[in-house]
């Protein structure tokens, strides 16, 4: 038997893997919560160098989905272009139908891209229902490449640029309330981004209601799910929206260089193909993105990483997250000086959140907050600029973390509070 066979019935059965790695079986969801998390944890090899806090740059692979990779990698190195020309595509197609399969779209709406950046570039430049004078919108939260994109319209499509401030503190009226005014503030508008979950703050934005409000009035939304898919527990079609770019390997935990075009079917026409692309090609989702040679191994772990996070469930991976954030956010947010950015409204949040000391808004000042936990603490965060409110210093926990280090984490917050140059609170 060739290898591509072998490596064909390696894939058709990844759904099936136990997932297991080296430290042995994956836990069931019969045993106590505490020690189901205990052995999930187990299932992934953490630094012990510092607390890591910084999750939402990408997510860690669990080491079964990291075997699954190697063996992936392993098989496009010692086969090169006898597997990729004979039996990769059709193991590429499995992979993208399992994903779809996942996401409750259909196979055809998807087309697997690096990351959710080129997903949501392809989407935004190739958006061709826009006119002269035409308007589109994007928000103080939106990620910065995808700014500059909106940003580009102006002048390769002639429109004029909106840009809004999200309310701070948000509710979840007041978000749809901004998005409406802008709406009826600007009658040429046809084309809106909205980042689900902001990976400035991790504000979460109630996009089905926004992109409702907003198809009413024949205004297109692209939405920007790289930090909310498997970080909530969402799928693509609780969004019902035309145009989203997602990430796999940030939550989902697949390898790194993984992300996904969604566009809807019937919507795929206002959407350019990829120059790259020839105009005899068929007309489908992945004539938008052209990529050339790419590690074709990544693609073909996404069975194994959807596996393993099928063991753990959307609901409860969600609300493990969301209980993480809770567990430092509960400590924290009563001490005078400090100001938590994301609400506690559990639907407008998920792991993902910011805080900073009142006052200190200064991009200068937050890098030197996040220095400080790492230097005196060894607990790892990231400071975010771009909020209209200022900048915050984000706190991201994976699956991996647990309840003392997010208590860890509320104690230094206090602790730094008593130190120069946090001791002088302000009243």
């Amino acid at each position: 038997m060739t290898q591509f066979v072998d490596r064909r019935l390696f894939l058709t059965g990844a759904a099936a893997l136990p997932v297991a790695g080296r430290a042995g079986a994956f836990p069931s969801g019969a045993i106590g919560e505490d020690a189901f998390w205990k052995d999930i944890a187990s299932q992934y090899d953490v630094t012990r160098e510092i607390i890591q806090l910084e999750n939402g740059n990408w997510g860690m692979m669990a080491r079964p989905v990291l075997d699954a990779y190697e063996r992936n990698v392993e098989c496009v190195n010692r086969d090169t272009s006898y597997y990729t020309r004979r039996g990769m595509i059709a193991d590429w197609m499995r992979a993208r139908d399992a994903l779809a399969a996942t996401l409750q779209v259909q196979p055809d709406e998807v087309a697997f891209t690096r990351n959710a950046t080129e997903a949501l570039k392809a989407l935004i430049l190739g958006y061709n229902r826009l006119t002269p004078g035409d308007a589109v919108l994007y928000a103080d939260l939106d990620y910065d490449s995808m700014q500059a994109c909106m940003d580009s319209l102006a002048t390769r499509r002639g429109v004029s640029v909106v840009r809004i401030a999200l309310p701070q503190p948000a509710t979840r009226q007041s978000l749809i309330d901004t998005y409406a005014a802008a709406m009826a503030a600007n009658p040429r508008l046809k084309l809106i981004l909205l980042t689900q979950l902001s990976h400035r703050t991790g504000l979460v934005l109630p996009v089905r209601e926004i992109a409702a409000m907003a198809r009413a009035r024949g205004i297109a939304t692209i939405v920007d799910a790289a930090h909310s898919w498997c970080q909530l527990d969402m799928t693509l079609a609780d969004l019902d929206c035309d145009y989203v770019g997602i990430n796999c390997h940030k939550w989902l935990g697949a390898p790194l260089g993984v992300g996904a075009i969604h566009i809807r079917r019937g919507a795929l026409s206002a959407i350019d193909r990829d120059p790259a692309n020839p105009a005899s090609d068929r007309d489908t989702v992945q004539a938008r993105i052209h990529t050339g040679t790419v590690d074709f191994a990544a693609p073909l772990t996404i069975p194994a990483a959807l596996a393993f996070q099928a063991r753990i469930g959307s609901r409860r991976r969600a609300d493990r997250l969301a209980a993480l954030r809770n567990r430092w956010v509960d400590q924290v947010k009563t001490i005078p000086g400090i100001e938590i950015l994301t609400p506690d409204d559990p639907t407008l949040h998920g792991g993902i959140t910011s805080f900073r000391v009142h006052g200190r808004t200064s991009t200068a000042e937050n890098v030197a907050l996040s220095a400080a936990l790492l230097e005196k603490f060894r607990i790892f965060t990231v400071h975010r600029d771009g909020p209209a409110s200022g900048a915050c210093v984000r706190v991201t926990p994976a699956l991996f973390n647990t309840m003392a280090e997010m208590d860890a984490l509320a104690k230094a917050i206090s602790g730094l509070l008593e130190t120069p140059p946090y001791r002088s609170k302000p009243t």
